[in-house]
């Protein structure tokens, strides 16, 4: 498997050095801002800078970009795990990169840079799903909050603590605040304060908090599940799922009713309902 990953991988940043490893069917594609393995359908996308707290450069956010984006449309790919090396998760931006010398067209590209990995995200076929183990603070919250499940360690934190730096952290603020109720997004962004997972689970902000030596399993579990569904249902959810977060209730059930009846004619949903009539598992092709 993995025949998609295994000519090249995303173009690296300038300046970095690029490795490829096959390990059995697995593929792994190393450099200095990310590590990038394929296996049995889970890419995972490894931020690989500890010694910056895995700050989101524009270097790294280039490389976690074109990692996420790679191959989209292979059938292979089942679902994307973002996770990081280190105790720091993410510390948010390179605050190097915002000095007043960089200018404000320069400060603006590194802002939208995240925001165009979001919005990929949002559009990705299938699900993106963070596994935290350490803290998430400013930008790098605002990255995990931005993916469609979020599964953290007991010991991972999570903050929005610019405003001790005078920069407010109104982007991350735009994540929390579409996954957790007003006051307490309002209580990360004007506090600085840290949640703890079980905290940031309460809240909305996380899907699920296992013990440290339990997330790996945890992450297995769910991408397994997802591996045994069909790939274009899937993809046809999640599309359907954010657009009618944004529409009223009527015209979110007008269109879910059209959005069913697409889903049933699909391939892959003829031979689930007969799968099921038939009392067998279902043979997905994925279209």
């Amino acid at each position: 498997m993995l025949n998609s990953l295994r000519t090249s991988f995303a173009k690296p940043a300038v300046g970095c050095s690029k490795l490829y490893f096959h390990i059995g069917s697995c593929t792994r594609a190393a450099h200095q801002f990310t590590e990038v393995t394929q296996c049995d359908g889970v890419r995972e996308i490894c931020l690989n800078e500890p010694k910056t707290r895995n700050s989101l450069s524009m270097d790294m956010m280039n490389s976690i970009l074109d990692a996420l984006t790679k191959d989209w449309q292979s059938k292979e790919l089942r679902s994307i795990v973002l996770t990081a090396k280190g105790n720091i998760w993410s510390a948010g931006h390179n605050l190097k990169e915002l000095v007043p010398e960089k200018g404000p067209t320069y400060q603006t590209e590194v802002f939208s840079k995240l925001t165009e990995i979001i919005l990929n995200i949002r559009k990705a076929p299938v699900p993106i799903i963070a596994k935290v183990n350490g803290l998430a603070a400013a930008a790098g919250c605002q990255l995990v909050a931005s993916c469609d499940m979020i599964i953290a360690s007991e010991n991972s934190k999570f903050s929005t603590p610019g405003a001790n730096f005078g920069v407010f952290c109104s982007t991350p603020g735009i994540a929390i605040s579409r996954v957790m109720p007003r006051p307490q997004a309002a209580y990360m962004v004007m506090t600085g304060l840290p949640l703890t997972a079980q905290e940031a689970f309460s809240a909305g902000l996380v899907s699920r908090v296992v013990p440290e030596n339990e997330l790996d399993s945890e992450v297995g579990r769910i991408t397994d599940a997802i591996k045994h569904k069909s790939r274009s249902v899937i993809a046809l959810g999640k599309e359907f799922y954010y657009k009618q977060l944004n529409l009223s209730v009527e015209e979110a059930y007008r269109l879910g009713a059209q959005k069913m009846t697409e889903n049933l004619s699909l391939s892959d949903s003829q031979e689930g309902l007969r799968s099921f009539v038939e009392k067998r598992k279902p043979q997905w092709k994925h279209e």
